[in-house]
């Protein structure tokens, strides 16, 4: 297969929350656009990094690939072929190639089921619907092999959650997810609720796992360092949009959006001479409400070069040069 290799594709991915209001007669009032109009796409090998704050759509835009969360418009391509379109039937197989690594590894855990038996159990599932044909001991015996290779102890399968540390816990889910050899990975801030010193531990379980097991990541985080670290392409999410993407070495040294250029004077720098000597940009006002209809550019009103014609209509996302797309008036094709 060729390097570029298109693995998935977002096309004008929408979802839309209905508001509803009234104790026994509910109407439907407005909708919260959680994600609205993302367009991507993750090559073959690849770690494809998204990037915002809290509440900007990243974590829906995964449960909408993953297909845990109905879309309101758009259209999702994995290898090819639309997720949406699949019979309930196909989704089954096909959801063999894409697994899920979970933020929170307290909550993403059956707190009455042993470790070896969480692990175990999407081969279970498949091979009582004869998807997989694996003989009990050989989905023991890949159960075991998956703890190890996750930096787990196999004495540990008859253990239950709460006997694991948090890190633990998320090796378990890492585990879990890779059971059924999935081709795409999507890890929705593996890292968020560790500590410090345990992030490291996981960002590298995961690039080895990456280089191991021919995988393919699609990596949610709001930390930019570790974005940086783990991913080679990102794009930056703004209030349920993608406003660049480019490569991690051209995102870091050269951004052009202002949003982008904004998160990044945040990142804290080790040197604290340089430290000093930076601009820091300060965004004024609140990210506004998701369940607002706005005209025209969403980041505008936090905006330090807003124009007037970011009043009047909303940019797209268009390429600037060759692998370096960013929604914004103040470059070329907008």
């Amino acid at each position: 297969m060729p390097d570029d290799e298109i693995l998935l594709e977002v096309k004008g991915l929408k979802v839309h929350f209905p508001i509803e209001k009234g104790l026994v007669f509910r109407r439907r009032v407005g909708y919260v656009r959680a994600v609205d109009g993302v367009d991507f796409s993750v090559r073959k090998g690849e770690a494809f990094g998204l990037v915002g704050e809290s509440g900007c759509g990243k974590s829906t835009t995964a449960m909408a690939i993953a297909q845990l969360q109905s879309a309101a418009a758009g259209q999702i391509f994995f290898a090819g072929k639309e997720l949406g379109a699949l019979s309930p039937k196909e989704l089954r197989r096909a959801r063999m190639n894409f697994q899920i690594v979970f933020q929170d590894p307290y909550s993403s855990l059956n707190p009455r089921m042993r470790a070896g038996d969480i692990i175990a159990e999407p081969l279970r599932i498949y091979a009582r619907r004869g998807i997989v044909t694996m003989a009990a001991a050989e989905i023991q015996s890949k159960t075991l092999s998956l703890m190890e290779r996750c930096g787990l102890s196999p004495s540990f399968a008859a253990r239950y959650p709460h006997e694991f540390s948090g890190g633990q816990r998320q090796r378990i889910g890492i585990a879990r997810a890779l059971a059924l050899g999935p081709k795409l990975v999507i890890a929705d801030e593996p890292v968020s609720a560790l500590d410090v010193s345990i992030q490291s531990q996981i960002l590298n379980l995961l690039k080895d796992l990456q280089k191991d097991f021919d995988l393919t990541f699609l990596f949610i985080a709001h930390d930019l360092a570790v974005i940086e670290y783990f991913c080679s392409r990102i794009a930056v999410m703004y209030l349920g949009r993608i406003v660049e993407t480019t490569d991690s070495a051209t995102l870091y040294h050269r951004p052009l959006h202002p949003y982008t250029k904004a998160l990044l004077s945040a990142v804290p720098i080790p040197d604290p001479i340089k430290e000093r000597s930076r601009r820091r940009i300060i965004l004024k006002g609140d990210v506004p409400s998701p369940s607002v209809q706005i005209k025209g550019c969403p980041f505008r009103e936090r905006c330090p070069e807003a124009m007037e014609r970011c009043a009047l209509s909303a940019p797209r996302l268009e390429a600037v040069e060759e692998g370096h797309e960013v929604s914004c008036f103040l470059y070329a094709g907008n």
